[in-house]
């Protein structure tokens, strides 16, 4: 069996040091039997590093390719919100990978452990291709799979999120932005290309295998399962919507707002400021490469917002990757450096002046309308402002019983109603908000330590406070009135049927 770590060595495609071998099948090589890609992380046909490798090493071996997609019920607590964004990108995928690449699409339902396997068996596949994801649910997973296939079967994990891969930016956990940087910034000359064509498959897939897929179903029961958390309207699922955000002329990110971005994108009071491409950045709908290489090519239109646009996009989320790639306890106090571990130790005790309960929490029930309406935004809108999120998760180890609490709760908050929660961008941004993580000790005070303070005059000094409250409540208002709306209607319509 190959070492985990290791590049594959055939001549492929995509760069080789963007694959690792996870498991070496016995067979002298992948031809024999179909290439499966299953998709987890990136759910998408363009620019997708993984599906690429799955067609090209199906192409040189003269053997069909399918996609195969499991659905986990409630992946780490996802909701209608989450869920119900990602099955309508998907139903939209099935679509665009059966009538332009024409290749079938499988959808399974369970445990991946189990559906994976038993599909490999059955198709006799040669290869299984998967992408990447750091987070430890998918690689135990994954783990398993690479236990349970037959001995004939090789699998290929490739990434396909990351501009640079993970494992060739740093083979280590990095200390900030700071050490990792310049790591990437080397490197991307030679990952930061174009993608090449999708060459047509010649060997096909029987066409009677093709699964007839209920999407409408499989949406009404986890918008009924998950219905305390319902969808959001401001972001329209799939690899269109992504594009047209990203580049569309109308209202696009890089052709009407980059402009401004520098200068906007930590004001709560321009959304707009934002690219609005974490949806579709987090579910893989869009690749981050292709963001990258669209955005150098227009970086002369404002060269100071473009560049803060490639630092977010492409060192920040790598540093949360490399974070959750390479600490095991990436969303606890142990994963905290010890200076940090110390700090908070040391303050657990101090005395706090108010304590309040997840659940007061939740309800945005605090004596700050601050930190209330950041809340509020996250419940009803489905994204706080990523400067809120900061203060709003120092806040909360400020009104906790102690860190390890704070962290839980932050999290809890974040993956149950953030669209883009479950991420390692989330749990980097409660890890550094509240264990210092890529940050620096700081003046020591009481409760925080030496971790960095936000505190509402702060908060006042750097942006309308009454305007940023005054804006959330129309939100909440406006997405109520929608929801009541909606009710109306689905009632009107169960009494008329």
């Amino acid at each position: 069996m190959a070492s985990l770590s290791s590049p594959a060595t055939q001549n492929t495609m995509v760069q080789p040091r963007r694959i690792r071998v996870i498991k070496e099948g016995s067979r002298k090589q992948v031809g024999g039997g179909p290439v499966v890609y299953w998709m987890f992380r990136d759910q998408r046909i363009r620019d997708n590093w993984a599906l690429i490798h799955a067609f090209d090493q199906a192409n040189r071996n003269n053997v069909p390719v399918a996609v195969a997609f499991n659905l986990f019920d409630q992946f780490l607590g996802a909701k209608a919100r989450q869920l119900g964004f990602m099955l309508r990108g998907l139903s939209q995928l099935q679509k665009n990978i059966e009538e332009t690449l024409q290749i079938p699409f499988f959808l399974f339902q369970g445990e991946a452990e189990e559906t994976i396997p038993k599909f490999l068996k059955e198709c006799g596949a040669s290869l299984l291709v998967t992408d990447f994801s750091p987070l430890r649910q998918v690689r135990k997973c994954k783990d398993e799979i690479r236990k349970r296939v037959s001995d004939s079967v090789s699998i290929h994990e490739v990434d396909a999120h990351n501009v640079v891969p993970i494992w060739v930016a740093s083979e280590k956990l990095e200390y900030s932005a700071r050490t990792l940087r310049g790591k990437i910034n080397k490197l991307l000359p030679e990952y930061l290309i174009d993608f090449p064509m999708l060459q047509s498959q010649t060997n096909k897939w029987a066409a009677a295998t093709n699964q007839s897929i209920d999407w409408d179903g499989l949406i009404n029961n986890v918008l009924r399962k998950g219905a305390e958390v319902p969808e959001i309207k401001w972001c329209e699922p799939g690899e269109d919507a992504a594009l047209e955000v990203l580049m569309g002329s109308k209202d696009g990110f890089l052709m009407k707002r980059l402009k401004n971005y520098s200068t906007d994108r930590n004001n709560p009071l321009k959304p707009k400021g934002l690219s609005g491409l974490s949806p579709y950045l987090h579910f893989g709908q869009i690749s981050a490469q292709r963001c990258a290489l669209e955005a150098r090519k227009v970086r002369n239109l404002s060269p100071q917002s473009a560049d803060a646009f490639l630092e977010e996009l492409i060192v920040r989320r790598e540093l949360a990757d490399n974070f959750c790639f390479y600490q095991p306890h990436y969303d606890s106090i142990q994963g905290a450096w010890e200076w940090a571990r110390k700090t908070l130790v040391d303050h657990a005790s101090d005395q706090r002046e108010h304590i309040y309960s997840k659940e007061q929490l939740e309800k945005a029930q605090t004596a700050d309308p601050l930190w209330n309406a950041s809340q509020l935004e996250m419940v009803y809108h489905g994204k706080m402002h990523g400067f809120m999120r900061m203060y709003w998760a120092k806040k909360i180890l400020e009104w906790t019983r102690g860190p390890e609490e704070a962290l839980a709760i932050s999290i809890y908050l974040n993956d149950k109603y953030e669209i883009d929660g479950r991420d390692p961008g989330g749990y980097v941004g409660c890890m550094w908000s509240i264990c210092g993580i890529h940050d620096q000790g700081w003046k020591e005070r009481p409760i925080f330590g030496k971790i960095r303070y936000m505190n509402y005059a702060g908060c006042k000094r750097k942006f309308d406070v009454d305007g940023y409250i005054a804006l959330v409540k129309r939100i909440v208002g406006n997405t109520k009135k929608r929801e009541a709306e909606t009710q109306l209607h689905k009632t009107t319509k169960e009494l008329r049927s």
